[in-house]
């Protein structure tokens, strides 16, 4: 399963960050970033909420 943040959407809310910090975190420009190539099983549930949280609907789970 892969995180993608579309960087165009972004405003850096940083929501992602605190609900799955295992799957992302903000780069120097204060937006998300996904710091996993794969998002591991036992953070899927994490990883989805986090998308269901940002405001901006910039983050995407594909499976």
């Amino acid at each position: 399963m892969k995180a993608i943040i579309d960087n165009h959407l972004c405003q850096g809310h940083g929501r992602c960050v605190t609900i799955c910090p295992d799957v992302f975190d903000m780069d120097d420009a204060g937006n998300g970033i996904v710091i996993v190539d794969e998002v591991p099983e036992h953070l899927v549930d994490d990883a989805e909420e986090a998308a269901v949280a940002c405001p901006e609907t910039a983050i995407r789970i594909e499976r």
